[in-house]
C-alpha cells in the first residue's frame, strides 16, 4: 500500500518534500497531481534504472529520488508557485516495463495509487 505525505500549505517561493512509502525499486514510480476541475498529470517519474524525468512546468524546481533502503520514494518541490496547488499522489506500476519519460503520460498502466496529499501554494 502506497501512503504519501508531506504535502501542506505554503507561501509561493517555499519548499516541501512529499514522501511515500512502501514502494518497491523493481517499479516505475511516478508522482502524479490533480487540481479541481482538471484531469491529472503526471509531474515527475523515475523508472526501475533511476533514470528521472519531469513536465516541463516543474523541471528545475523538482526532484524525483527513491530510497530503496527505506522503501520511499520523494519528490523535493522547490520555488513553489501558486499553480501547484493540487492534489499529490504516488503511483506505481508494478510488472509493467516503462521509461520515465513514457510513465509522465500514462496513468492508466498505473495499477497502484496512494491516498493523495494536499499542497496549497499562496
Amino acid at each position: 500500500q502506497l501512503v504519501e505525505s508531506g504535502g501542506g500549505s505554503v507561501q509561493a517561493g517555499g519548499s516541501l518534500r512529499l514522501s511515500c512509502t512502501d514502494i518497491s525499486r523493481t517499479y516505475c514510480m511516478g508522482w502524479f497531481r490533480q487540481a479541481p476541475g482538471k484531469q491529472r498529470e503526471g509531474v515527475a517519474a523515475i523508472d526501475s534504472d533511476g533514470t528521472t524525468s519531469y513536465t516541463d512546468s516543474v523541471k528545475g524546481r523538482w526532484t524525483v529520488s527513491k530510497d530503496s533502503a527505506k522503501s520511499t520514494l520523494y519528490l523535493q518541490m522547490n520555488s513553489l508557485e501558486p499553480e501547484d496547488t493540487a492534489m499529490y499522489y504516488c503511483a506505481a506500476a508494478p510488472g509493467i516495463w516503462m521509461t520515465a519519460v513514457q510513465a509522465l503520460g500514462a496513468k492508466h498502466l498505473f495499477g497502484y495509487w496512494g491516498q493523495g496529499t494536499q499542497v496549497t501554494v499562496s
